[in-house]
């Protein structure tokens, strides 16, 4: 089976990733360079992570099956960048079943063929769009976001957009209100309706 490694597993998350009582499971790796970086153990050495199976984390998942299946809840697999991840989360669908709903909290940033493979074995989409201007978003991530606004159009296509909420976050020095209000129009043009504005709250004048 394949290892993946992992920077931490959270139990018991009511209301943050989708429906019902959820456990994040947090990989390392991560294509962005983003400045204020929520999970900085993402990009550290991976020395430090807990290398699992699919079938190591089921059997550390399995404890909350009730919780699970009475709330409508399940895994969300975070980072990091968990598409990056997909053959080891098509691995743990096939020993979950479809009893257990999978989230992936997710950049877009990737292949499309990550993209792909992750609608037949993921449920919900969280997509962090940053902002969808691409001098903002380059010099926010170190990236494009060319990619990630092509993924999401066919994400929509392929699951629907009931199934993706897309976060659009005021991000410190970096964008506006008005910034955002444009990302959200933009969004809502290709048909996003559930859409996820907040603020990100900079802790440390250390960028990274």
């Amino acid at each position: 089976m394949t290892k993946a490694p992992f920077i931490g597993i959270s139990r018991h998350r009511i209301g943050i990733d989708g429906n019902g009582v959820t456990t994040l499971a947090a990989f390392h790796g991560c294509p962005l360079r983003c400045r204020y970086c929520l999970n900085p153990h993402s990009l550290e050495n991976e020395e430090r992570c807990q290398l699992l199976t699919p079938e190591e984390l089921y059997q550390r998942l399995a404890i909350d099956n009730i919780y699970f299946i009475a709330t409508g809840g399940g895994v969300c697999f975070g980072g990091g960048e968990p598409l990056l991840r997909v053959e080891f989360i098509k691995e743990f669908r096939q020993l979950c079943g479809r009893d257990w709903k999978l989230t992936a909290e997710t950049s877009l940033n990737v292949p499309p063929q990550n993209v792909e493979k992750a609608t037949t074995v993921i449920d919900d989409f969280i997509v962090d769009i940053k902002d969808t201007n691409p001098a903002t978003y380059r010099a926010y991530t170190g990236r494009d976001n060319t990619q990630a606004l092509a993924n999401l159009e066919h994400l929509i296509e392929r699951v629907g957009q009931s199934h993706i909420i897309v976060r659009i976050p005021l991000i410190p020095s970096h964008n506006t209100a008005a910034d955002c209000d444009r990302s959200e129009a933009i969004v809502r043009q290709m048909g996003i309706t559930q859409i996820d504005r907040f603020d990100y709250v900079v802790r440390s004048t250390k960028e990274g």
